[in-house]
């Protein structure tokens, strides 16, 4: 349930890897530094809050994780919920629900949900997926083009209401600031593979706008110097009408950071080779943010992007994690100073690339070809992560996924129904039956598929068959995987009309998981062990020695 990855990895541990995770790891921590500065701003915090969760929640996550590669820290997939909260609730607000998220997390952990987490339909994650991305776009309009608004409100349309409204504002230098910065990033990887785009565009973008002492908002004359040291732990004032109104927001962020962080280990996993450890990735995640949050931090989960940089660059133990956290702290300390002239325009930049590759619209175009279902699940999480909330987008794709699920697994539910008299008519469907030799006045009925609740009503409206009532019912059970509640209470009453009609109930070909069923329901009993068989030839035996029975 718990067994960090780190651990392992230290017992065949050498120089060759350490050379190479402290060049991963540093690597990384520089590509970090831009990210977290940009996630934490577009979040409605202070840069440094983004900064702090890179240095806690990734150290915490690579030291306790259960992945050997994973990169942790803040992501774009939490801008728009921490700016909802923070915008509704404030900056205690945030930390309580992240306090809450990581008790959550280590809960789910501890519980083995590791592996149910990854039952989230794949249409869902697209669906909000590319909604945060448009979101994160719209959320940087103001910045990068250095428009002359006080505060961007939270609804989607009236934002962009606004941003027509105050176009006029428009700053040309930080537009082009913008620009460039997306210019660099896209164009960096054809001259420098090792170095990120993002780190360039932040050194050289700066440099510009200070070299020319270019009129554009920076992160000094919005938001001061950055700290130059950690702050104290501090835990905030906690009250029960405090943590009733947060319980939706810390489960939002406890299920997205859950989904996030062992989506970033699959990936992973297939890039090394390796398989990570699901629920110890869960408990890490969980201290992580509870770390987080006592430092002042934003919610935090293992970031896609920042693992593949590691991996690319040699990371292959959670070390390279460890350094990469050291390397945020570091540079905080002694080169904060610095990062108070990079133009908010070239952090817009920034996050807009984030959100194009966010937006995953290669995926949202081959979802949109798929079944009608596939279509509805994706479009109504995109659009109410757009217009609504995350919350509402998660809470109903999940929920009309399992109701078209529960459609498709009860239409390819079937009960059919075969007499004596349909052995030579083309009504007799399948030929499997027709090895055996019904009796007269002897029903069979072939059941496909789970016997669940969406299922159940196929006892009642299977129509009889045939005019003349039988003595025998054969239940077939060989394609029936599993029975619900709802099956079982359908079977006992389909066992109650057999009984009131007088015919005798014979059950063939039960599964582990009906068997089980059916004698912790007693109805074991009730149709008794000498009418239940593994095989039809032996229920087909028992009928006709009902049938002699009856004659007698």
């Amino acid at each position: 349930m718990f067994s960090p990855k780190l651990v392992t990895c230290l017992k065949d541990y050498s120089k060759e890897k350490f050379i190479s995770d402290c060049i991963a790891g540093f690597i990384v921590g520089v590509v970090a530094i831009p990210l977290a500065i940009a996630f934490a701003i577009a979040s409605g915090v202070s840069p440094d809050k983004g900064l702090l969760t890179a240095i806690i929640a990734g150290f915490i996550i690579s030291v306790l994780g259960g992945s050997r590669v994973q990169i942790g820290g803040p992501t774009g997939a939490f801008v728009v919920i921490v700016y909802g909260i923070v915008q509704k609730y404030g900056v205690d607000g945030l930390i309580i629900a992240t306090l809450m998220a990581g008790i959550m997390l280590v809960i789910m952990g501890v519980a083995r949900f590791g592996t149910a987490v990854k039952f989230i339909p794949h249409s869902v994650i697209v669906g909000f997926t590319s909604g945060i991305a448009v979101i994160i776009f719209s959320s940087q309009v103001k910045d990068f083009l250095g428009l002359s608004i006080d505060k961007v409100p939270a609804d989607f349309v009236e934002k962009w209401r606004l941003f027509g409204a105050n176009f006029s504002s428009l700053n040309l230098d930080a537009a082009a600031l913008g620009l460039l910065t997306i210019l660099l990033i896209a164009i960096a990887p054809s001259f420098s593979r090792r170095v990120p785009g993002a780190l360039i565009a932040l050194v050289a973008v700066s440099g510009l706008a200070v070299w020319f002492h270019l009129p554009v908002e920076t992160i000094g004359s919005r938001f001061g110097d950055l700290p130059h040291s950690l702050p104290v732990p501090h835990f905030p004032v906690v009250s029960l009408g405090r943590i009733r109104e947060l319980v939706q927001p810390a489960i939002t962020i406890a299920l997205l950071g859950a989904i996030e962080s062992l989506l970033s280990a699959i990936v992973a996993d297939g890039m090394i080779g390796a398989r990570h450890r699901s629920n110890t990735e869960l408990i890490a995640q969980g201290i992580a943010n509870i770390g987080s949050a006592l430092f002042g931090g934003i919610p935090a989960t293992g970031a896609i992007a920042r693992t593949v940089t590691n991996i690319k660059n040699g990371g292959r133990t959670p070390v390279a994690g460890i350094v990469h956290a050291v390397t945020v702290l570091l540079i905080m300390l002694f080169l904060g100073p610095l990062i108070k002239f990079v133009p908010l325009a070239c952090l817009a930049g920034i996050l807009v690339v984030v959100s194009y590759h966010m937006s995953e619209w290669r995926s949202f175009i081959e979802v949109l070809k798929w079944s009608n279902g596939g279509r509805l699940v994706l479009l109504t999480a995109f659009l109410l992560t757009v217009f609504v909330d995350l919350n509402v987008a998660i809470e109903a794709g999940v929920v009309l996924s399992a109701f078209i699920f529960m459609k498709r697994m009860s239409d390819a539910t079937n009960i059919k129904v075969f007499v004596k008299e349909f052995e030579d008519d083309d009504i007799l469907e399948d030929r499997a039956l027709s090895a055996f030799n019904i009796p007269p006045r002897v029903e069979v009925y072939e059941i496909n598929g789970p016997l669940f609740f969406g299922a159940a009503n196929r006892f009642a409206e299977v129509d009889r068959q045939v005019n003349e009532k039988p003595r025998v019912r054969i239940l077939r059970f060989r394609d029936v995987p599993l029975i619900d509640s709802t099956g079982m209470h359908a079977l006992k009453s389909f066992y109650g009309k057999c009984q009131r009609a007088d015919i005798r109930l014979i059950i063939t070909g039960l599964h582990v998981q009906p068997l089980n069923e059916i004698v912790k329901s007693n109805l074991y009993e009730l149709i008794g062990e000498e009418n239940v068989f593994a095989s039809m030839k032996e229920a087909i035996a028992r009928a006709e020695a009902l049938l002699l029975e009856k004659r007698v």
